[in-house]
């Protein structure tokens, strides 16, 4: 067994898992379980995701700062006073600095535990690898000053944030997180969980060992229709149309939660996924998918793109 490794090896090892790197479609946000009603999409294409409802964490729907809405009084809208301001929110993942007040050296995070996290832990996800943010949306008025949803409109699933890991944090058991600015996290209020951890962002999006300019984090604020994961002429949300290059063919590993190769359909240029109705955490290893890094660079730099 080899005792130490040069400096070069170093490198060629680090760039090897940087080309390994995995892409995780995590499910984040209201739905018909969590908050009881789609995430809303504004008249003028912005996307918000809403933290779901959390009686443990510190954080109040009111505390947190969005414009030009009020947080705590969109929500309270929306569930037709089920949630009201005052309510504890699962702030998770947080993503942007505006948010709330923060402690020096505050980096973007996101939380999991419980059968999500051994899913995430058992494949290997950890620095380096990206999650992207969907949940499900649907268009919503202002009539009267007061928002509510346009039920005549399809809900749709879509990608609204991205994290690039640079560490993965052991909070389980009540086991206290090593920095100061994490401390607020709903994730370590958790005391009673045996299975718990927290995902810390790079500071830079960094793709084959190449730093790319770009945050390490942050929200889509408008959709557009490379994050639209529902198929534009399908009724459901669940329904996904994919890039082309996501169908897994021959021996590559599709998807996790969808080995299930009668779910993907190839239908001209594009991939249909039938998706699974219920999960969080569905990982790729992109080491049999050499288009993916490209398409994450994409999504996440065409923002900026008037």
């Amino acid at each position: 067994m080899l005792r130490y490794i040069t400096e070069s090896a170093k490198g060629g090892l680090n760039q090897l898992l940087e080309d390994a790197m995995k892409i995780i479609l995590s499910r984040k946000g209201f739905d018909s379980a969590a908050g009881g009603v789609p995430n809303p999409l504004f008249a003028d294409g912005r996307l918000l995701s809403l933290p779901i409802p959390d009686a443990l964490s510190p954080i109040t729907y009111g505390d947190i700062a969005h414009q030009p809405e009020q947080l705590g009084s969109l929500v309270e809208q929306l569930t037709k006073q089920r949630i009201l301001p005052h309510h504890g929110a699962h702030l998770d993942p947080d993503l942007r600095v505006d948010t709330l007040p923060r402690l020096p050296g505050w980096r973007p995070m996101l939380g999991q535990y419980g059968a999500a996290q051994s899913h995430l832990r058992n494949q290997g996800v950890g620095a380096g690898d990206v999650f992207l943010f969907f949940t499900v949306f649907q268009s919503v008025v202002c009539i009267d000053g007061v928002y509510q949803r346009q039920r005549q409109s399809n809900p749709i699933h879509a990608l609204w944030g991205w994290l690039q890991v640079d560490e993965v944090l052991d909070v389980s058991h009540g086991k206290p997180v090593p920095y100061d600015w994490a401390a607020y996290h709903p994730h370590c209020y958790r005391h009673h969980e045996a299975n718990n951890a927290i995902y810390t962002a790079r500071q830079h999006l960094t793709l084959g060992g190449k730093d790319m300019q770009l945050p390490g984090a942050g929200v889509f604020p408008f959709l557009r229709p490379e994050l639209q994961l529902s198929a534009v002429d399908s009724t459901k949300p669940t329904l996904w149309e994919l890039p082309f290059w996501f169908y897994p063919e021959a021996d590559k590993k599709p998807l996790t939660y969808h080995t299930n190769l009668n779910r993907w359909q190839r239908e001209g240029e594009r991939t249909l996924l039938q998706s699974v109705y219920r999960g969080q955490e569905f990982v790729l290893d992109t080491k049999d998918y050499s288009e993916a890094q490209a398409w994450v660079e994409g999504l996440i730099k065409n923002q900026w793109l008037s």
